[in-house]
């Protein structure tokens, strides 16, 4: 199994691995102002893709009392929805401290039949207490992502929405004898809202 090169992913984004897909690597992005600022880099990295995240939408967990979260039997009252605010840093949603949030990629991503993508967090946001869960994207699957994000910080925390959250990393096997799409998995073809817990 072999990591995958700038060079592969043009190639294949052109195919409609990625999309919308950034050939290069963008680091300052436009306002709603018009006004330019620094952004959380995306696109296009030597052995990777960074995506962003979606102003469409992001949850986080609230306890209610009385209540477990239960994966078999989700309860979406237990989320609630965190609002886009803007400011001279660019377009964000608040994670609370010591809060769980769950957003969604601006990009749809097409998985081939032979290749399996990682899904790992920037380390600016890891430097900041925010993780990112390890994703798989398997064999032929294809979605938005949605996105977790754990708050570990003691103090709230911006994670930024049309900039760089996750970075791809794929990786090119030998044919497998079942792909993701051929076993219909539970996460097929997720569209660009934040997708809950399925058994």
């Amino acid at each position: 199994m072999a990591i995958k090169n700038d060079k592969w992913i043009i190639e294949r984004a052109n195919q409609g691995m990625i999309d919308p897909f950034e050939p290069k690597l963008v680091r300052k992005i436009s306002l709603s102002s018009g006004r330019e600022t620094s952004a959380l880099s995306y696109g296009l990295s030597s052995y990777g893709y960074d995506v962003r995240l979606s102003p469409a939408e992001f949850l986080i967990f609230r306890h209610l009392p009385g209540t477990v979260v239960n994966p078999k039997n989700f309860n979406p009252h237990n989320l609630e929805s965190v609002p886009l605010q803007e400011d001279e840093w660019g377009s964000y949603f608040i994670i609370p401290a010591n809060s769980y949030g769950l957003g969604v990629s601006l990009e749809t991503i097409k998985m081939p039949p032979n290749v399996t993508a990682i899904c790992l967090g920037k380390s600016t946001y890891a430097r900041v207490g925010v993780i990112a869960n390890i994703t798989p994207l398997e064999a032929s699957w294809m979605g938005a992502i949605t996105l977790e994000f754990s708050n570990s910080s003691s103090t709230d925390c911006r994670i930024y929405a049309q900039e760089g959250v996750v970075q791809l990393l794929f990786f090119e096997g030998e044919p497998c004898q079942t792909t993701y799409a051929d076993r219909a998995g539970k996460y097929q073809n997720q569209s660009g809202k934040v997708t809950l817990p399925k058994v």
